[in-house]
């Protein structure tokens, strides 16, 4: 602890001396000293915790053997096997890229090249590690492996560099560099090809390899040259052999299913000094992946490229400003590491499509938005509204040449859709918010509309499945009959709950675009969730004991006849089912129907009187949360933390939220409750600590206290700055609860803002206590509903309009009235 006071106090003389980068000087916070890439390198987090610009394509790290290797890197005791050029982060399902990985030796025994191991898993030996070797910073990764090489790597767009450090290398060692032609998970197919240069050490290649959440392929092609030291000679290898006389190779993909390693490498005359290797990236040929190399980085400078990705970083994370005074580091630490991992993915692969060309931006690794709509998208819509339109335009490309709208995409290929068509809940979000630049809104909206009226022939990868059904009946049946296009008849109460927001998101865009019919239409059909409504249903805990609560959704036939499913199977009491894409899957994707039971984001208050008003539905909320039937560590958890606000219950939202966090989030590299999912998990930890959380597809945040006494949010566009600020804040939590607000210097009793909060700077001040008020409980005070709000007078309620009488009870309960929207 004395030497972090030392340290903290040394760093900050140094910046009352030394200007920043970026023009930034005494008093500025640098965002980068709370980052650590290591959160989640372990336990399942699944991140990408290694060298990378914001939305970058080259992303650089060592990959290690581990069994939940699918960002790359772990710490959980597993050795490196490679350093690979392309990553995923947080994903889960089968690891994605990590494509092309070099690995060093001092020397090969004897001098023989063939004394050096080449298969990843006979060198895997020679890649064990001390945990406290490994830095990983902004830009920026390194390790040292105890068989002797350092290896640090630094990224720009489109290629890495690394810096290979044979320590313990000694006179008479002839270092070796491989590059193979694998990646994370074996899925190369046949005819790889790679081509070293005997006279400059230059090694190009490329290889097919299979998407790891779809059904595509994908061709990436590399360009390595060497920098620092002279060449010895070099080479190519097939299995455990190599030679120093052949330098091309043309390999299969596997002999009776083995993967079958091959490369090429290059050995160096000593190892008296660092080896630079570059190596540039492309999609479309070695020829482009070399010149982008070239280009990036013509110098092999390798602490101006790290500065560099170091400051693009810091930009991007600037917007954001926190009081950190009196407030755990550790907060702080998973504030701004949260917000780091929203920019990771997507991938800007711009230029690099080698699918179709039409000027338009492309991005990819969209992993999978059924996932990243409920947060991190609209948290990327705050701090960094240029990249979201990018991507909006990107979305809208791939649905004008390839038909529909992808659910998941990766390495160019159709993913599996997981749900609904959420990418209308993306551009409805983006549309409503105002993003604006470059994007066609009209092709946009033709997107969205062709998700909700034609079936694609193969809904498993893009668009609805059943649409027939839908149309027909009102909802997907259990047991579909569809000839019209084909996917996984399986998750028929979680698709017609996700089709009908999907719906009320179009019926948004239809209206603001002055399409009165379309907006009425889709208004109706967003309406369907309640046609799997079984007011009857029970629900009991695995060992028989009633929930005490009914109504729940069920599965329904087509003949209009009721199935049935556990409203607690695939919740997280339940560790016996399977509940993904199987073909055996339940009706539910990842998650219970006692959770999805809650998933109305656009109509709460007539969902609040189905269930009984809303002290019935606060309560049914904290059983689903204290019997931890939801899991925070999966993405259908995230808005029934905040849900309490629709029933005029905000502190609820606020005790939850400084439940959740503390409890689930740490800085350690085990430190996330689930799998990252490029950065929703991080924008689920942002959005809480910055006070501030989205109902996605709809202008509306709903409001709790940030975890710091202030939190202020430069917009990029407009440069005017929105502040919330906490009065009596307690950097102990144990005021967590708003006991009145102002906006602007107003009154302010509403329980949920807009998104011109953002865009036209405004201040929101909260005055913070130790208990529950009335702030925010009014009916008048509730965020929109597609059915009003309408309250019974009750005694002790008096004329006041609040939520709750006197005694805490409530004043009434909500019934259905006009529409709220």
């Amino acid at each position: 602890m004395v030497q972090s006071q030392t340290l903290n106090w040394l760093s900050a003389a140094l910046l009352a001396l030394f200007p920043l980068a970026n023009g930034q000087h005494v008093g500025y916070m640098d965002p980068l000293q709370y980052v650590d890439q290591l959160i989640g390198a372990s336990n399942g987090g699944n991140v990408f915790p290694g060298a990378t610009v914001p939305y970058g394509m080259a992303k650089a790290v060592a990959d290690t053997s581990s069994g939940s290797n699918q960002g790359g890197f772990t710490l959980d005791g597993a050795p490196v096997s490679g350093f690979s050029l392309l990553h995923d982060s947080g994903t889960g399902g089968a690891p994605s890229l990590g494509n092309f990985p070099l690995f060093p030796y001092n020397k090969c025994q004897a001098g023989d090249v063939n004394n050096c191991a080449f298969p990843k898993k006979a060198r895997v030996k020679f890649g064990k590690f001390a945990n406290d070797s490994v830095q990983a910073r902004p830009g920026y990764f390194g390790i040292t492996l105890q068989s002797g090489p350092q290896v640090e790597m630094t990224t720009t767009k489109h290629a890495a560099l690394f810096r290979f450090t044979f320590k313990g290398a000694v006179a008479g060692d002839k270092p070796l560099i491989l590059q193979d032609l694998s990646d994370l998970s074996d899925s190369r197919q046949d005819n790889g090809t790679v081509t070293v240069d005997p006279a400059t050490g230059r090694i190009t290649g490329n290889a097919l390899f299979v998407a790891s959440f779809g059904q595509g392929k994908y061709r990436p092609f590399f360009c390595t040259d060497f920098d620092g030291a002279d060449i010895e000679d070099s080479g190519i290898y097939v299995d455990s052999r190599a030679s120093t006389d052949v330098h091309a190779l043309k390999i299969s993909r596997s002999i009776n299913g083995y993967p079958l390693p091959g490369g090429a490498f290059v050995r160096f005359v000593d190892g008296n000094n660092p080896v630079y290797a570059r190596v540039g990236l492309s999609f479309i040929s070695s020829e482009q992946a070399c010149a982008n190399a070239e280009r990036e980085m013509p110098d092999f400078d390798f602490n101006k490229h790290a500065q560099d990705a170091r400051d693009a970083w810091r930009q991007k994370l600037s917007p954001i400003t926190v009081d950190p005074n009196g407030v755990d580091e550790s907060f702080v630490k998973n504030f701004y590491s949260g917000i780091y991992r929203t920019m990771v993915n997507p991938q800007n692969y711009t230029g690099e499509n080698p699918l179709w060309q039409d000027g338009e931006p492309y991005f990819d690794s969209f992993y999978c938005i059924w996932d990243l709509f409920r947060s991190q998208f609209p948290f990327l819509t705050i701090i960094d509204p240029e990249a979201v339109a990018e991507m909006i335009r990107s979305l809208i490309s791939t649905y004008e040449h390839d038909g529909w709208l992808p659910d998941c995409r990766m390495s160019f290929s159709r993913g599996y859709t997981q749900g609904g068509s959420n990418a209308d809940n993306v551009l409805a979000d983006a549309f409503i918010k105002g993003i604006t630049a470059g994007i066609d809104w009209d092709k946009g909206y033709e997107a969205v509309k062709r998700d909700a009226e034609e079936e694609p022939y193969d809904w498993c990868c893009r668009g609805r499945g059943g649409i027939a059904s839908w149309k027909r009946l009102g909802y997907v049946p259990v047991q579909d009959f569809d000839y019209h296009g084909f996917g996984t008849l399986t998750r028929s109460i979680s698709r017609t709950m996700e089709y009908a927001y999907n719906d009320f998101c179009i019926s948004q865009m239809a209206k603001s675009l002055g399409n009165k019919d379309e907006s009425e239409k889709y208004i109706a059909s967003s309406g369907n969730w309640r046609n799997l409504y079984k007011s009857d249903q029970p629900s009991s805990l695995p060992n028989g004991t009633n929930t005490g609560f009914a109504g729940f959704f069920q599965p329904r036939y087509m003949n209009k006849t009721w199935g049935y499913q556990d409203p607690l199977k695939c919740s997280n009491a339940d560790s016996q089912s399977v509940c993904s894409l199987q073909n055996s899957g339940p009706e539910t994707f990842e998650s219970s129907i006692w959770e999805y039971g809650f998933f109305v984001p656009h109509d709460q208050a007539q969902l609040i009187n189905l269930y009984g008003g809303p002290e019935r539905f606060v309560n049914r909320l904290n059983y689903l949360h204290d019997q931890q039937i939801t899991n925070i560590g999966n993405e259908p958890a995230f808005l029934t933390v905040f849900q309490y606000h629709y029933a005029g219950r905000p502190a609820e939202s606020a005790r939850r939220s400084h439940f959740y966090i503390p409890r689930y989030f740490s800085t350690k590299p085990d430190g996330l409750p689930g799998n990252d999912d490029s950065g929703a998990m991080g924008s689920f930890l942002a959005f809480s600590m910055m006070g501030l959380f989205p109902n996605p597809g709809q202008n509306v945040y709903l409001i709790i206290p940030p975890y710091f006494e202030s939190v202020k949010i430069k917009h990029p566009l407009t440069k005017k700055t929105a502040t919330i600020r906490n009065i009596n804040f307690d950097p102990t939590y144990q005021n967590i609860y708003i006991q009145n607000a102002t906006l602007d210097g107003r009154v302010y009793t509403k329980n949920w803002i807009d998104h011109s909060f953002f865009t036209e700077g405004k201040e929101l001040v909260l005055t913070l206590g130790a208990a529950e008020s009335s702030w925010g409980t009014a009916a008048k005070d509730l965020p929109p509903s597609l059915s009003s709000y309408d309250v019974f007078d009750k005694p002790n309620c008096g004329n006041s309009g609040r939520g709750l009488a006197e005694d805490g009870s409530y004043c009434g309960q909500f019934r259905s009235g006009p529409l709220g929207f």
